[in-house]
């Protein structure tokens, strides 16, 4: 089965302007290309969809030829076919849906699938402005006997399963209803034959679908080959659902009985070791033996309105929430916390500014006036500044920015959270990101030699709004954290390309501004010599430089596109048992690309979009050169534990030095009480109590 002769010069175009460039205003469809097996298809318009007419239209090719879309004119001929458009936040909601059931289908076929479809149709969704079109979205309908609502679909709502006792998604890389996903061979939505294009290339692990692979050690996986008679007497008996893979780390049997929960499991008695002092990530305490919470960002981006605050755990975190929902947390000034000590009791010193700038913080949708109704204020900004002494907190200060709105006010509310933890005798100094060598997380501490820019870290960026990098917000570079940015640069059809190259050095080189980096963490700014460290710039691009070869129009070559920064990193020692890294080297390096002016349909729109990206790597080498293997270790490799899944030098392993969860001391007098207990057992068993009496 293959698609008429017209259609793939007209997906290749559409494809070509949906994916590759995004038209005037930066309006796309996401995706541009659907091919569906189902009665809906659903995508998104997103960028500036202000007063954008969006319009439907079936493709005919019973001439041979398929007819160029008139934009802005809803075309009545579209079959059996609906356009609903839903508009939401910077983006529209497009959906297609069959109006009448699937005419020329077999309901009653209970048979395998047929291998040719019964609906084979071309849609085109146009959006226009002022009868100028902006971008297209192509659907491919495919509709085979039996392979979609060919029965009634069920109202009832959709039941989560608990992640606790089976997988919440038994294929994770099917990311798009009602679609195929290309390498996805678990995903229901591939016919056979579409399936056969990528079958040797599918996801595989958790990704592909296979959420828990079996491994050698455990008891219920098949045999190896090759192992020896006594490996069954080794292996771990766990079963398959307890998996990190599913989000928890959990021990014991399934119980479908029990209704355990999220809920349940996060609002249990917190363990309280603060009367002891705080050590570096505990939660801190309040004095009602509660965690003290903020919100925080988790790792599936959603901000968790109750995660505790860890110590000497800096973040800066932005939350978006509906003014409909939102909910203000009182109590911020009666808010007591334990500073670490016995009996030690803190209360939170809260200053409150006003800002009347509420276009940074809401976009508002709807604003709802009622007679009578008093605004209401909401915080926008909370700072928290922390003032800890060794393992104790001596202050705390808490900086609350707010706004007043109408009390029926509608929208998307933007609030920041940030939490900064200062040494107590710190002044007006800079920080520091550990005593003496760089605590994990900390900003990498950095210093311009020329004094020409107050600079104190590296910086990545952080994209907001359309992603441009006018616009783009700057992080600073975490010690020991790998973390990749980007940000997108417009370009003209006739962008001069010298001045293409200069803005794209200009732009990265504005993420390091700093000549030397900190080998420690609390290296003075003062003082060059007290470990400092000069930055490599390898391959520092020319931009006034042009290629001999000329560039034409549309076109740039050797175009700064990418910075990399490298820092090596290693281990220093210890500081009271606690290992102290420092930084080696840094490194940054810029690699050039190949710009080429992407077209569509029409060359008429004369904007494209360049993509800058900046990466940061840590690489950990070892303080010394690692001792050489020695003969026994090269030739009997059955008693190497790098090299083997059986380790027998660590058959007692709480009693080596290779166990690291409790001090040697205790694990020797705990190894010593057991040894004792056993002879005692042994000496109280039969034989020994017979012998006695004889």
């Amino acid at each position: 089965m293959g698609l008429p002769q017209p259609a793939p010069l007209l997906l290749g175009l559409l494809l070509l302007q949906g994916v590759l460039r995004p038209l005037w205003g930066h309006l796309v469809f996401i995706p541009s290309f659907i091919r569906t097996p189902g009665p809906v298809a659903s995508a998104s318009l997103v960028g500036g969809t202000d007063d954008v007419a969006v319009s439907l239209s079936l493709l005919q090719d019973e001439a041979g030829s398929l007819p160029v879309p008139v934009c802005g004119v809803q075309n009545n001929d579209t079959g059996d076919w609906s356009l609903t458009v839903i508009s939401s936040v910077d983006a529209l909601e497009v959906t297609v849906r069959l109006k009448r059931g699937l005419r020329g289908c077999p309901a009653n076929d209970t048979d395998s699938f047929s291998e040719s479809p019964c609906i084979v149709q071309t849609l085109l969704v146009s959006a226009s402005y002022n009868s100028s079109c902006l971008a297209h979205l192509l659907i491919q309908v495919e509709i085979y006997a039996n392979s979609s609502m060919a029965h009634n679909a069920s109202e009832n709502m959709t039941v989560t399963p608990n992640q606790v006792y089976q997988p919440l998604g038994p294929c994770p890389c099917n990311l798009t209803a009602g679609a195929c996903d290309v390498r996805c061979c678990c995903d229901q939505e591939c016919s056979s034959h579409l399936i056969e294009l990528f079958r040797e290339s599918c996801f595989t692990g958790v990704f592909g679908g296979d959420v828990n692979p079996p491994f050698d050690q455990l008891c219920s996986a098949p045999r190896a080959h090759g192992v020896p008679g006594w490996f069954p007497l080794l292996c771990v008996q766990s079963s398959l659902t307890n998996s990190p893979f599913l989000g928890y780390f959990y021990q014991g049997s399934i119980s479908s009985g029990q209704h355990a929960s999220f809920e349940g499991y996060w609002h249990a008695d917190p363990k309280d070791f603060s009367d002891f002092g705080y050590k570096q990530g505990d939660p801190i305490m309040t004095a009602e033996k509660a965690y003290f919470a903020i919100p925080q960002m988790s790792l599936a981006g959603q901000c968790v309105r109750s995660a505790p605050v860890g110590f000497l755990r800096n973040f800066d975190v932005w939350c978006v929430t509906d003014l409909g929902d939102h909910r203000e947390q009182d109590g911020i000034i009666n808010t007591r916390i334990k500073n670490g000590s016995m009996g030690g009791i803190l209360t939170l010193q809260v200053t409150y500014e006003e800002t009347t700038d509420l276009g940074k913080y809401i976009t508002s949708t709807e604003t709802l006036l009622s007679a009578g109704s008093a605004p209401r204020n909401v915080n926008v900004e909370e700072h928290y500044i922390f003032k800890w002494n060794n393992n104790t907190i001596s202050e705390i200060h808490v900086r609350v920015i707010r706004a007043k709105i109408n009390a029926h006010q509608k929208g998307i509310m933007t609030q920041r959270f940030t939490v900064k933890f200062l040494s107590y005798n710190s002044g007006n100094e800079k920080e520091t990101s550990g005593n003496p060598g760089y605590q994990l997380g900390r900003p990498v501490r950095a210093l311009d030699v020329g004094r020409r820019r107050e600079v104190t870290t590296l910086h990545l960026w952080q994209p907001a709004g359309r992603g441009l990098c006018t616009s783009a917000t700057l992080k600073p570079v975490l010690f020991g954290e790998d973390a990749v940015s980007g940000c997108l640069l417009e370009v003209g059809i006739t962008e001069n390309c010298t001045q293409l190259r200069a803005k794209a050095v200009e732009i990265l080189d504005s993420l390091i501004q700093a000549t030397h980096v900190a080998m420690r963490g609390n290296s003075d700014y003062s003082d060059l010599s007290d470990g400092w460290l000069e930055i490599i710039r390898a391959d520092v691009p020319d931009a006034g430089a042009d290629p001999s070869f000329g560039s034409a129009n549309g076109t740039c070559w050797d175009v700064p596109a990418q910075l990399r920064i490298r820092v090596l990193i290693s281990d220093s020692g210890a500081v009271e048992g606690i290992t102290q890294q420092e930084i080696l080297g840094a490194e940054t390096r810029v690699s050039s690309t190949d710009w080429r002016f992407q077209c569509g349909l029409t060359c008429e729109h004369l904007v494209d979009l360049f993509l800058l990206s900046a990466s940061v790597q840590f690489i950990k080498i070892p303080a010394q050169l690692p001792r050489p293997l020695t003969r026994y270790q090269i030739n009997f490799t059955e008693y190497d534990c790098n090299r083997n899944d059986v380790c027998w030098p660590q058959l007692l392993y709480p009693l080596t030095r290779y166990y690291q969860g409790e001090p040697y001391s205790q694990c020797v007098a705990k190894g010593l009480l057991l040894v004792s207990i056993a002879v005692l057992a042994m000496l109280l068993s039969n034989p020994w109590t017979g012998r006695c009496k004889a």
